[in-house]
């Protein structure tokens, strides 16, 4: 050997020792080493400048024409990309890897690419595979016969090449995916995070059903891209054929907008739109409908147009103190939302407000209007409410030993037809609560509150009692009142129970409903668990409940470790009865109302019963009865509602009512799901709605197919059958969502 080759041979000796120490074995024979990092000045992969790891069972290096070989379960780890194979050739000079065998890089993203022959250059970014594959996000999967990777490997070419969402196993009758997209060159940008296709076909279950000379899709590590949804297929007898179109658009990371025109064989087209944004301390929504018909009217040969909008938001205005807010229901038209099945809500409420917030002091300013659907509703009746200011007053610290409320509000009430009133209210409350040593909790309260009305009436024949001439009205209503508790608990193991009587006594005088007030906001009223131990029942401002009385009752509660069940029962007393309660909860004609109760059972995640119940303790006879179940197991879920309510305060025009709803979503074999759900009219012995429907989902594929009959009656709207199709081919890292095989509106409500 010459003196040049004798130093080639200890400079590449030096190199390797020093340098490549990372190889588990040296030579044949030799004992396994912690692998060390390269050196950045000299690394021999890639030029210098690059850092990494190797490990193999075999390293050899040919200092004549500088070629780096490793053999036997190879691992590279460089710059960040991790390399497996069973055999790596490295040509230092002309920078160019060479993998063979069970080849696999690890892109720092995640992404994992598979082939079984490599060359790669630029420091591992760039190069050619052949029998290419690659999971792209957590779901994606592209493969192609042969895969060019470019721009500092920021672009891959395929060549014959497939993308598909879907899992595919090496099983017999597995081995296809569900959906796939074939195509003569598939390019992967994972700059723009973009999968484009030219000369693609489209491929379900294997067999081709579409093809276009250019495609273009987002792949799967896109949160959201601009985009055509998938269409929802179906056919009503309202609406006939029916086909939408959803379009969505990424207007920014915190704003999009879609928009859903639908074209329809009977009642024209719709177009519907939605957009979104957030921020850091609010957000709001918005969403719209315009709809032209040219069969409306109880005719069906009206041209007709219709329009709605939805939305909420909530924006800061200063220092995290002021905040604007909107809450949007509108609609031209009393049918429009039922007829293409945008909401079933019958009345609707819109208000705009600005609302200031500092410790546990607040002002709001806020507007009311309110829309009726029904029909027996008039709109000439409904007021609007404007301007309505509130503010509350708590200070940080005790006053007297107990904490101090102070609460003004006034109202302007404007409705087309009726009385006008313009009210101003305020308020003082004082609270000391108690605990005594042998653990009972006692809590005082004081409160006295004024009001002064001004009323007008522009309606005699609907409100005779009220006079047209301006006149004010002014009252106070001072009481004083006692909370008394004394929980009681006991414990067996892993299980507990709290046993707490409650009683409340108020002092009032007689006398807060003087005639000619209007009663505006307290005409919804219902004694129930939620306020039976409230020292006020009435709701609003209008009627107030007056005089001494009393509420008793007791809370008995059993905790298990997987759940609890808990039964509350209440009464309320009176000295005397008082008319202003009517009917409903029977303290117009004695002094006792009815039985109050509530029984819960709760085990998370799986099981929760609710009954509330209202008793006439005179009869037995239940004025309402509430029950709510709600089951979960695993991908199955039921949900069951049962109603029965007396005759309701004549003026809201509620009738009795006894009804039952339920829905059942059933999972059967791995990814099929059976729905079912239904409701009746008990107490007209009909049905009102009911909805069937079969579906698959699993994580790159959705479709149901559901019957919808739609029983009931309103004006230019006659009973209805509707057969939707939905098909939902997931190109994103997106989980199963078995809710949306068969949605429900989010204005719909049963």
């Amino acid at each position: 050997m010459t003196g040049e080759g004798l130093r080639c041979a200890v400079r590449a000796f030096i190199v390797l020792v020093s340098l490549l120490l990372a190889a588990d074995v040296l030579a044949a024979g030799s004992r396994p080493r912690s692998p060390p990092a390269f050196a950045s000045s000299k690394a021999l992969l890639g030029k210098p400048g690059g850092t990494g790891l190797i490990r193999a069972d075999e390293v050899t290096y040919n200092t004549r024409t500088k070629f780096v070989t490793a053999e036997g379960h190879v691992e590279i780890d460089y710059n960040g990309r991790i390399l497996l194979a069973d055999k790596v050739t490295y040509d230092q000079d002309k920078d160019v890897a060479t993998a063979d065998g069970h080849v696999s890089l690890l892109e720092p993203n995640g992404t994992v690419a598979f082939s079984t022959h490599t060359e790669l250059t630029n420091k591992m970014r760039d190069g050619i595979a052949e029998a290419f594959s690659a999971i792209i996000g957590k779901t994606g999967r592209m493969a192609a016969n042969r895969a060019i990777r470019s721009s500092n490997g920021t672009v891959v070419t395929g060549l014959h090449g497939v993308f598909s969402s879907c899992k595919v196993c090496d099983k017999p009758g597995q081995r296809t995916p569900l959906w796939q997209v074939k195509a003569v060159r598939v390019v992967w940008d994972e700059v723009n995070h973009r999968i484009i296709y030219h000369d693609a076909t489209l491929e379900m279950f294997g067999v081709p059903v579409a093809y276009t000379p250019y495609f273009s899709q987002a792949d799967p590590t896109v949160k959201h891209k601009s985009g055509l949804l998938m269409p929802e297929l179906g056919h009503t007898s309202v609406l006939g054929s029916l086909i939408r179109l959803p379009i969505y658009v990424a207007l920014s990371d915190s704003q999009d907008l879609t928009l859903m025109p639908m074209l329809t064989s009977r009642s024209g087209e719709l177009l519907e739109g939605e957009y979104r944004q957030r921020w850091d301390d609010g957000g709001m929504w918005l969403q719209g409908a315009i709809a032209y018909n040219p069969h409306g009217g109880l005719s069906e040969n009206q041209h007709e147009w219709y329009s709605s909008v939805f939305g909420s938001g909530r924006i800061p205005l200063a220092s995290n103190i002021w905040h604007f807010g909107y809450d949007v229901q509108y609609t031209s038209n009393d049918t429009f939302l039922k007829r293409y099945d945008i909401s079933f809500l019958d009345r609707l409420t819109s208000d705009l407000f600005v609302e200031g917030i500092d410790g546990r002091s607040r002002l709001l300013v806020t507007g009311y209007y309110f829309e009726g659907l029904r029909l027996t509703d008039n709109q000439d009746f409904f007021p609007v409410v404007l301007p309505l200011i509130e503010y509350t007053y708590i200070p940080e610290h005790e006053v007297l030993g107990g904490e101090f409320r102070f609460d003004a509000s006034s109202a302007v009430i404007t409705p087309k037809l009726g009385p006008q009133s313009q009210r101003a209210t305020g308020e003082i409350r004082w609270r000391l609560p108690l605990l005594t040593s042998n653990g009972q909790l006692i809590t005082i309260q004081a409160d006295a509150r004024g009001d002064i009305y001004r009323v007008t009436n522009n309606d005699l024949v609907d409100f005779p009692d009220i006079p047209t001439k301006v006149h004010y009205i002014g009252r106070g209503l001072p009481y004083v009142a006692l909370d008394w508790r004394w929980p009681f608990a006991a414990a067996n193991g892993d299980q507990s129970y709290v046993f707490e009587p409650i009683a409340q006594l108020i002092a009032a005088p007689y006398g807060g409903n003087p005639e000619g007030i209007p009663n505006e906001d307290s005409t919804d009223f219902e004694l129930d668990d939620n306020n039976i131990f409230t020292f006020e029942h009435l709701p609003g401002y209008d009627l107030v409940e007056t005089g001494p009385r009393a509420n008793a009752g007791f809370r008995a509660t059993a905790f298990f470790p997987a759940g609890s069940t808990e039964l509350l029962i209440g009464e309320a007393f009176r000295l005397k009865p008082d008319p202003t309660f009517g009917p409903v909860v029977g303290l117009d004609d004695t002094t006792h109302s009815d039985l109050i109760g509530r029984f819960t059972i709760k085990f998370p995640r799986h099981f929760s019963l609710t009954e509330r119940a209202d008793i006439d303790q005179e009869s037995g006879h239940l004025r309402r009865n509430e029950v709510y179940i709600d089951g979960t197991w695993g991908r199955s879920q039921v949900e069951v509602s049962y109603l029965r309510l007396d005759q309701q305060e004549p003026l809201l025009g509620l009738e009795s009512r006894e009804e039952v709803n339920g829905q059942a979503t059933m999972g059967i074999f791995e990814h099929w799901l059976l729905f079912a759900g239904a409701r009746r009219d008990i107490e007209n012995d009909r049905m009102i709605d009911d909805e069937f429907g079969l579906g698959y989902d699993d994580e790159c594929f959705g479709i149901s197919v559901s019957y919808r009959r739609n029983y009931t009656t309103d004006r230019d709207l006659t009973p209805s059958t509707s057969i939707l199709f939905r098909l939902n081919l997931k190109t994103g890292d997106q989980k199963e969502q078995s809710a949306e095989l068969f949605p429900r509106h989010v204005f719909t409500t049963p």
